[in-house]
Formats: C-alpha cells, sequence, structure tokens
C-alpha cells in the first residue's frame, strides 16, 4: 500500500505525463494538418479544373483561395515563385482571375497601398526598388537550394518588369491597381506582398531627405 505522500508523487508524475503526451499529440495533429504548398499543388492536380463548369469553379476557385491564404509565409512565398499559386490561373475567365487576386491578397494591403500613395515619387521608387531587391535576394536563394522555379502561366517577369515598376512610382501604385488587369495584378503580386511584409517590419515608410 502506498503512503498519501507516495500517492500525491505518482499522481503527479502520471499527471506530468498525460501532458507531455498530450502536447505531443497535439505537435503531430498540427504538423499533420499545417498546410504547405506542397498540399496546395496536390489539391490542384487532383481536380480537373477545365471540366469544372458555374458555381463548381468558383467554389473550387474559392477553396484553392483558402488554401493559400492559410499559408505560412515562407510557403506561401514559396508557392508564388515555383509557380503552385498560378497552376490554374491560364484556364480561368477574366472575371474567375480578379476573383482569385482579391481573394488571395494578403489581409491589410489596402492600407499598404494607401499608405505607398502618400508618398512622394522618389520615396516611392525607392521603396519598391527595395521590395524588389528582396525578391530577386529571395529567388537567388531559391535557386541555390536547388529548387527550380516552375512555369506558372501567367507570363509574369522574374521580379517586375521596368514598365510596371515605371508606372507604379509615377501613377501609384493604388490607382494603377485598380485599372490594372487581373493579368498585370497576378504580376504585382509577389511584389505587393514583399511591401506588405516590409509595412509588417515597420521598414515600408522610409525616411525622406531633409529639404534643401
Amino acid at each position: 500500500m502506498l503512503n498519501q505522500r507516495q500517492r500525491v508523487v505518482v499522481w503527479s508524475v502520471a499527471a506530468i505525463t498525460a501532458i507531455w503526451v498530450l502536447v505531443a499529440i497535439g505537435c503531430l495533429f498540427s504538423q499533420h494538418t499545417k498546410m504547405t504548398a506542397d498540399k496546395v499543388r496536390a489539391y490542384e492536380e487532383s481536380v480537373d479544373f477545365s471540366r469544372l463548369s458555374g458555381t463548381e469553379r468558383t467554389q473550387t476557385i474559392q477553396i484553392l483561395a483558402d488554401k493559400l491564404n492559410a499559408l505560412s509565409p515562407d510557403e506561401r512565398q514559396r508557392a508564388r515563385q515555383d509557380g503552385t499559386a498560378y497552376l490554374w490561373f491560364n484556364g480561368m475567365t477574366e472575371a474567375e482571375k480578379g476573383q482569385f487576386i482579391e481573394a488571395t491578397m494578403p489581409t491589410g494591403f489596402k492600407q499598404m497601398l494607401a499608405a505607398f500613395e502618400q508618398m512622394p515619387e522618389e520615396r516611392r521608387r525607392r521603396t519598391v526598388d527595395q521590395a524588389i531587391k528582396h525578391l530577386t535576394e529571395d529567388q537567388m536563394r531559391t535557386a541555390a537550394n536547388g529548387r527550380v522555379a516552375i512555369q506558372s502561366g501567367t507570363n509574369q517577369p522574374s521580379v517586375l518588369s521596368d514598365e510596371l515598376r515605371q508606372k507604379a512610382t509615377t501613377i501609384g501604385l493604388q490607382t494603377f491597381y485598380s485599372q490594372s488587369s487581373a493579368q498585370t495584378k497576378a504580376e504585382l503580386a509577389p511584389l505587393l506582398e514583399e511591401m506588405q511584409r516590409m509595412m509588417q517590419n515597420g521598414t515600408l515608410v522610409m525616411r525622406s531627405r531633409p529639404q534643401q
């Protein structure tokens, strides 16, 4: 027979063990259910998007958007770079492309566009250049890690064409974005996401030079 003190010790050990077992189960469940770029691609490849019609297409696009929105920033960036995010894009109608782009824009990006719009042109240019630099560095790291980008079908340049960069800085990104086609919005998406990260990190609004 265990005395009272021994019983307390035994129950304490059992309780601690049970807690650790629950934590381990929770971690395994989290890893199993965590959305990844590979899982998004597997879903896309399991669906013959070209055979869908009507509300099925709308619902399937929304499911894809939800999966992309559930990705971590690193996995989301990977899905952009290897073409996973745009695997169905060329098969969408213009309206569907618009639906998809709007549904997958990061939370708060409209506030970022508004903040960018208030910047002087020179500061806009520096901000866009900084975002492009970050994207280029990320692509170089991806290549160095042996991951080859898969053609996305959006015809987007490696980072951003000079024409889009010029329009974004002179017209203003918010104005330019609102007037752009879904195709152009897709080309701008990586830049917008990078600028969103810059805003969250507190580096979007850069100090301007003192007026002479």
